[in-house]
């Protein structure tokens, strides 16, 4: 079992910068796969980005490539999401997530989740 809390979310205006935080409990935290997705109301759960347990692979999103970067501190059982550039179209409830397997794109694939972090950027 592996409990989620994420943290950073907030207002900023566009163009501004946020870090999200995402701390695991537990020590199997490193064998996991994480992953950030986001949801706006009224529209579906999308993927952002996705990290390997060691940090040796990552993916994202064609629309925050460039922007956002996904790493993780295996020692502090702690995966980051450094938002820079931010546009009023990256508002929406932020979660990380947890995949036992592979780092997927797909939400369906990830096993456990956080309650999710605001994120608002005002234009």
């Amino acid at each position: 079992q592996v409990q989620l809390v994420e943290s950073g979310g907030g207002l900023v205006q566009a163009g501004g910068s946020l870090r999200l935080s995402c701390t695991a409990s537990g020590r199997a935290f490193r064998s996991y796969a994480m992953g950030w997705f986001r949801q706006a109301p009224g529209k579906e759960r999308e993927f952002v980005a996705t990290i390997s347990w060691n940090g040796g692979y990552t993916n994202y999103a064609d629309s925050v490539k460039g922007r956002f970067t996904i790493s993780r501190d295996n020692a502090k059982n702690t995966v980051y999401l450094q938002m820079n550039s931010l546009n009023p179209e990256d508002t929406a409830v932020y979660y990380c997530a947890a995949d036992s397997t592979d780092p997927a794109t797909m939400w369906t694939l990830y096993d456990y989740w956080g309650q999710g972090t605001q994120v608002t950027v005002s234009s």
